[in-house]
């Protein structure tokens, strides 16, 4: 009986053809378009304390030390390496900062901002909305 070898050749023949799309694929690929950088006074402003010291006062009373890394539109602030502290009136007196590490402060909880560039400044929460990019 002969076998019809027809068949196994179609099969190579399409491999190649997936091999050879796959290659035109590379050769046609765009790199995507960088988006413009902000350069609004704000956004430049915002931009030279990336990786400053922040000291966030909260609502609640708490005290959050760490690092400037991100915020967004809605003034929500990210820190890294941050430590808290409690309020003074609290029970437990000179308590250790507890460590947190990368924290997500939401903007609507911040009472004020002191930053550490060359001497410490205060933000208020109305200047931060502004601020946002």
């Amino acid at each position: 009986m002969e076998q019809n070898d027809s068949s196994s050749g179609s099969n190579r023949e399409s491999e190649d053809d997936e091999t050879s799309d796959f290659e035109h694929e590379a050769h046609y690929s765009v790199p995507p378009v960088p988006k413009p950088i902000n350069t609004s006074p704000g956004a430049q402003k915002l931009r030279s304390w990336l990786n400053k010291s922040f000291k966030i006062k909260m609502t609640d009373g708490r005290v959050l030390i760490g690092v400037f890394l991100c915020t967004d539109r809605d003034a929500n602030i990210i820190l890294g390496s941050c430590s808290e502290y409690l309020p003074a009136d609290s029970t437990v007196s000179n308590e250790e900062p507890r460590m947190l590490g990368l924290v997500m402060i939401p903007g609507k909880h911040i009472v004020s901002i002191s930053i550490d560039v060359n001497g410490p400044k205060m933000l208020s929460p109305d200047l931060i909305e502004n601020l946002c990019i």
